[in-house]
């Protein structure tokens, strides 16, 4: 099946940065969200985003103009549907949004659309049994910032066909992505490992074994990661951090994937990294 029209719901970190790309390979974009404010906000991080890679001169003016020109928005999730080959929901990390967001999606949509979750652990499966046609259901899984990291993890729910694989496959590959395929088992690859490490590393401060930058430091220059465990977390946000886990602890049920008390108590405080001023470290 071939994609022209692509609709994204939800425009902070994750859909404009999803919209964004869309567009700047040559797709139509409808950019959805709750409210005009949070849409402008979402453009508004489209365009500096793009004004950086025209002062790299990676774009021109002229081709930032025509990017922008293929984003609309709007605030009414049915009619922004009705013309999609593919939707990519990017919506909060709650299993119950999700589901009422594809049950709206689903009756407006053509028949034959694809719908994709870009969820980092929710179950494929789950969100497309809530759906009309399951097989043309898939997960999208891209990566923060979007518009600079080339994995997408592409995940299969039990009933997704061989053909709706094969179409996102390609759409993933036209956008730059590395595709990897991964089956639908709670936090599939990325979360499944990355996670774990993360509270580990909660539970080390926690246990009062160091502090939180030479916890980083270790992870830095000892494992050669771009940024240690920690900042990451609060660059992901803790609440999101304690969702995954959650999940994992739920579909697994293994103690290994308990959530650290610490991680708990810091979601409580509302001390959820960046986004809230205060995480492990101060913004």
């Amino acid at each position: 099946m071939s994609i022209s029209n692509i609709t994204v719901i939800g425009s902070g970190t994750m859909g404009n940065g999803i919209a964004h790309v869309s567009a700047q390979h040559g797709y139509n974009v409808t950019l959805v969200d709750v409210d005009d404010a949070a849409l402008q906000r979402g453009v508004g991080t489209i365009t500096k985003n793009l004004d950086r890679q025209v002062k790299k001169e990676t774009l021109t003016e002229e081709q930032k103009s025509e990017i922008l020109s293929r984003i609309a928005t709007s605030t009414d999730l049915a009619t922004a549907c009705k013309e999609a080959d593919l939707v990519i929901e990017a919506a909060s990390e709650r299993l119950e949004i999700k589901q009422q967001i594809f049950k709206t999606v689903d009756a407006a949509c053509k028949p034959g659309t694809i719908l994709a979750s870009n969820t980092s652990s929710i179950s494929i499966t789950t969100l497309a049994a809530g759906t009309s046609h399951p097989e043309n259901f898939i997960g999208m899984h891209f990566f923060n910032p979007v518009p600079v990291m080339k994995l997408c993890e592409i995940i299969r729910g039990l009933a997704t066909s061989d053909e709706t694989y094969a179409t996102i496959k390609e759409l993933a590959e036209k956008l730059t992505k590395v595709p990897v395929e991964v089956q639908d088992y709670p936090g599939f690859i990325s979360n499944r490992i990355l996670m774990p490490m993360i509270n580990e590393a909660v539970y080390c401060v926690m246990e009062g074994i160091a502090s939180v930058e030479d916890i980083d430091t270790v992870m830095k220059l000892g494992m050669a990661h771009p940024m240690g465990p920690l900042t990451l977390a609060d660059f992901i946000g803790l609440d999101v951090c304690l969702s995954i886990m959650e999940v994992l602890h739920n579909g697994l049920g293994d103690s290994k994937y308990r959530a650290c008390p610490l991680l708990r108590k810091m979601v409580a405080a509302g001390h959820l990294g960046r986004k809230s001023g205060k995480g492990f470290y101060n913004y």
